[in-house]
């Protein structure tokens, strides 16, 4: 072989070589959140409210993005986005059981929780990564730390934020079925949730 033969075939294996670096295989990456000083649990629920699920954003920051126009008008937005730096921890809004951890093209990391008394699923989307340990069935408390705000999936890399969803279950439905909630309400203290 030439020289200029062995030239081609070493970028060659090096360009294959930065090809697969950048594949993964296997699980999600996990990010361990920074410590957060969780609210009490009954705090946390009182009166149907839930937990901010994004550390350090008050009530009265949230905006109302339930049934605005997504991808050019074909679809309605049932969540609502609650915009913070990538890595922010998130927490788990209200008691619950870790249901699905699940990477989808849209949602990106997702989290599915399944509420203790079984009846409301709360979806986050567009993570970071999930927090060590973190596993399906795993108990978790108002306000425990489990992910970090990302942009996964669908989401604008310049835009980072949480997609939290609201889904009411009746009896035998699975985590992707269930009836849409505008959490807004719910989070901002206007209404409890029945």
């Amino acid at each position: 072989m030439t020289r200029l033969g062995w030239s081609i075939l070493a970028l060659i294996v090096l360009a294959a070589a930065g090809f697969a670096s950048l594949l993964s295989f296997g699980r999600a990456p996990v990010v361990a959140p920074a410590p957060v000083a969780s609210e009490p649990a009954a705090a946390a629920t009182d009166g149907g409210r839930l937990l901010v699920p994004v550390a350090g954003i008050a009530r009265d920051h949230l905006t109302d993005s339930w049934g605005q126009d997504r991808g050019g008008g074909a679809r309605a937005h049932h969540a609502i986005d609650i915009m913070a730096p990538v890595g922010t921890p998130v927490r788990a809004a209200a008691a619950g059981r870790i249901e699905k951890l699940f990477d989808s093209r849209d949602g990106g990391l997702t989290i599915y929780q399944r509420s203790a008394d079984g009846g409301t699923v709360y979806y986050y989307a567009h993570l970071s990564g999930y927090r060590r340990g973190l596993a399906e069935g795993q108990a978790v408390r108002a306000g425990e730390p489990i992910a970090a705000v990302g942009a996964t999936g669908n989401a604008d890399p310049g835009a980072p934020h949480l997609h939290f969803s609201i889904k009411r279950m009746q009896p035998g439905e699975r985590w992707w079925q269930g009836q849409e909630v505008n959490p807004y309400p719910l989070l901002a203290g206007s209404r409890g949730l029945r």
